[in-house]
């Protein structure tokens, strides 16, 4: 793993715990083309315990940083592999807890990385992902594999004030401003100035929102970890046949439910050539990440975690310290799936007319004024009302049912609850469901709260896998034919 940041300081408190400093220092210098940013995140002895849980704390952040904090992962379900430089520290590294003596009684000594339980986050932290295209013509093991265009750009939030991690989905088409390119998509940041301003346009592009550290992955990381965990499940929705020379990608996906290994996943993720294009993709990686979360939670990947750890020493480039990230995988152990959520960068394709042909995803400013303010709790200078109508809500009706009609009678009673801009989606959801979804497609939890408030019913699910011409899609299941028959033996009454 390329840890380009140097160890950082933690002090000690009066309990023996540690802490890092309080630090006012949020400048970034440079190694390379890579960021340093010296303001810590803090960490401190925490007890958690064993079981279950242990497995689904390192899930989620594992599948989103893709391999990031598979080093982390290892630490929490066995005892660390002798990896010389990565899992040991000296006196000099920051630490947790009592140091184990050497016997040598030499100050700058190797010791032993002290246990995962001991470390813990306690404050937010924003953390930018960035999944690197290939370069053409560059080994694996050089530093040059992170020099590409980013394909997936992800801004995670980890909170512990209510034990939720937020995932922000930035489409690689994204229009920004970039310094001395001007105008241009947001995934040349990289290729342009490395970490240092990649970081730096998110956080501009997102009212200066915060950003505390970067990881960079490959994109063949994330090959190698599905094939790790032995493929995993998704619904391919229509046939995916598209060739990309530049990547050397051949992709070749029939339609149904499969089991696809590193290199299909890839070309599930990667497919764009379809009236969605970049936002399609960007859909569809939420939806394999959701799928590797729930693939990793199965007890019988625990063995295969030790080779994960080589595959990330290859695969990642990170500021973060194996310290921070053990923090992380701790914080991990705390949530809940419903403490997971996900949206996309609301917006629209540029149109043909617009900036000489140049395909864009054009932000929307209130739609992310409102993403920041709510997911990542930074206003900056803008204000964020909530005073829509109901009405102006667009909803997105998907069956998962087995009946046609059950839609049509669904959205006669939503609009009498008082949400009335409702319409069809062409699509059917790949799965049946007993329950009804409220999918928050572009990141309006509030508006969601108030739609199950009026059906009564529901369960809110806070990503961006519903339609993507909605604001919300409900996904209705057989729960719809209690209400529909509650409506009838109403309206029975009423004609008595």
């Amino acid at each position: 793993m390329n840890n380009s940041a140097k160890s950082l300081p933690i002090a000690s408190n009066s309990d023996g715990s540690t802490r890092s400093p309080n630090t006012t220092d949020n400048s970034v210098s440079t190694h390379g083309d890579r960021a340093k940013q010296s303001d810590s995140l803090p960490t401190a002895e925490s007890n958690l315990g064993w079981g279950r849980r242990m497995l689904w704390s390192a899930t989620f952040v594992a599948a989103a940083s893709l391999s990031a904090t598979t080093g982390a992962m290892v630490a929490m379900v066995g005892p660390l592999p002798s990896i010389p430089n990565v899992l040991t520290a000296t006196e000099k590294v920051a630490t947790a807890g009592t140091p184990i003596p050497t016997g040598t009684g030499t100050p700058d000594e190797t010791q032993e990385i002290p246990p995962l339980f001991q470390y813990k986050i306690d404050r937010p932290v924003n953390i930018l992902v960035l999944g690197i295209d290939r370069v053409p013509d560059v080994e694996k093991d050089s530093e040059e594999i992170f020099n590409g265009n980013s394909d997936t750009m992800l801004l995670l939030r980890f909170d512990p004030t209510d034990d939720t991690v937020r995932m922000l989905s930035i489409p690689r088409d994204t229009q920004v401003f970039i310094r001395g390119a001007g105008q241009a998509k947001i995934n040349s940041a990289n290729a342009r100035g490395g970490a240092e301003l990649a970081t730096h346009v998110v956080s501009k592009t997102l009212n200066d929102v915060a950003i505390d550290r970067y990881v960079r992955v490959t994109n063949d990381a994330f090959k190698d970890l599905v094939d790790l965990v032995g493929g995993v499940e998704v619904f391919v929705p229509y046939p995916m046949s598209y060739t990309d020379v530049t990547q050397g990608l051949n992709i070749d996906l029939k339609p149904g439910w499969q089991t696809l290994n590193g290199d299909r996943a890839e070309q599930f993720a990667r497919f764009r050539m379809d009236e969605y294009g970049d936002i399609g993709r960007v859909q569809r990686q939420q939806v394999l990440l959701k799928s590797l979360r729930e693939r990793l939670k199965s007890p019988a990947v625990v063995p295969r975690l030790p080779q994960a750890v080589k595959m990330a020493l290859q695969y990642v480039d990170t500021n973060l310290s194996l310290e921070e990230m053990l923090a992380l995988v701790n914080f991990g152990m705390s949530l809940d799936k419903e403490k997971i959520k996900m949206v996309l960068l609301p917006g629209r394709f540029s149109n043909k007319e617009e900036f000489e042909g140049v395909s864009y995803w054009v932000m929307s400013r209130r739609g992310r004024d409102r993403i920041v303010s709510e997911y990542f709790e930074h206003d900056g200078d803008y204000v964020v009302t909530n005073n829509r109508s109901p009405n102006r809500i667009r909803i997105a009706l998907q069956n998962a049912t087995n009946d046609p009609k059950l839609p049509g009678l669904a959205a006669q009673h939503i609009t009498e609850v008082g949400f009335g801009n409702l319409y069809h989606a062409k699509s059917q959801s790949a799965r049946l469901l007993r329950k009804t979804q409220i999918v928050v497609q572009q990141g309006d939890i509030e508006a969601a709260r108030a739609l199950k408030e009026a059906l009564g019913f529901g369960e809110i699910h806070a990503d961006s896998t519903g339609d993507l011409g909605s604001e919300i899609t409900i996904r209705i299941g057989s729960d719809w034919f209690d209400v529909i028959a509650d409506d009838d033996e109403d309206e029975e009454k009423d004609e008595k």
